[in-house]
């Protein structure tokens, strides 16, 4: 497995990452089933043997229940913790959370921040995170918060580096306003059925384009050495199933998956590897968000 080394920090990642979103079960408060739970071990454990060192998680997936059973599989195996790179991510909280009538929404409160990362801590069994990043803006961000939490992290050792998700190239500026870490990493929906952040820098000022939309990120995050993610890598299956737009799009992937005599998840993670070659990307399992 090819690896790259993500700027400003010292961690060396699998060139292909494992999003763990699926691997706790169902999205409600309904215990692990031991099934469930043995499948979640061979696939971690089919990864990891595969050259996988990037685990990607967030403390909203199954409800906490993908961190917990991942902590199960690393605790089964004492001494793996030192050859993983973990990555959580926060921001998110349901409706009901913490009271019954309160609102699903984005908080990136010192306090919010703060609370997720002990709670992740808790459920991975490890004692610190690699990477740390806000899973989607924030509109209400007091970016001051985030620096209070993201040096009492670091400081405390429960977190080694900070980046974001979903984040623009202006709310990312916002934050590196405040913020003394670097920002090195942005992870954002990107793949062949999800090509808006590469198609930008081409219909930008044209008439009927989404020029009024382009914001530069991919870009952006080139000239500040900020590492991109791509999450749904294989855009959610829509490719296998297309619908009448991709259409078109999805014949010439299944052509050209008979020609190389390869799968066509093979084509389309090819496609995108290739493109983002020059991004030092890292790229996160199809299930992933």
């Amino acid at each position: 497995m090819r690896t790259y080394k993500i700027s400003h920090t010292d961690l060396e990642v699998s060139r292909i990452a494992y999003g763990c979103m699926t691997i706790g079960g169902t999205w409600d408060s309904t215990p692990l089933a031991a099934g469930e739970r043995e499948a979640a071990f061979d696939a971690l454990t089919t990864a990891y043997e595969l050259g996988i060192n990037f685990f990607d998680h967030a403390d909203i997936y199954t409800r906490g229940k993908s961190e917990a059973v991942f902590g199960e599989w690393l605790a089964a195996s004492p001494g793996r913790r030192d050859s993983l790179i973990l990555q959580s991510k926060c921001g998110i909280r349901f409706d009901g959370d913490p009271g019954p009538g309160d609102p699903g929404r984005y908080d990136f409160s010192y306090a919010h921040i703060v609370r997720s990362v002990e709670g992740s801590l808790r459920r991975l069994q490890t004692d610190r995170l690699d990477l740390l990043l806000l899973h989607r803006p924030d509109p209400l961000v007091a970016p001051e918060e985030v620096a209070r939490a993201f040096d009492e992290l670091g400081r405390d050792g429960k977190v080694r580096y900070f980046g974001v998700s979903n984040h623009t190239a202006a709310q990312i500026e916002l934050l590196r306003r405040y913020v003394g870490q670097p920002l090195v990493v942005n992870q954002v929906e990107l793949s062949l059925a999800h090509a808006h952040l590469i198609n930008e820098g081409i219909v930008a000022n044209q008439v009927g384009g989404a020029a009024a939309l382009a914001s530069g990120i991919l870009d952006y995050c080139r000239v500040n050495d900020i590492f991109i993610q791509a999450w749904s890598p294989v855009g959610g299956g829509r490719l296998f199933d297309p619908p009448p737009a991709l259409q078109r799009a999805a014949e010439l992937v299944a052509q050209m998956a008979r020609e190389k005599q390869t799968s066509p998840e093979g084509i389309v993670l090819g496609w995108l590897l290739l493109s983002e070659k020059r991004r030092r990307s890292a790229f996160i399992n199809p299930t992933h968000q």
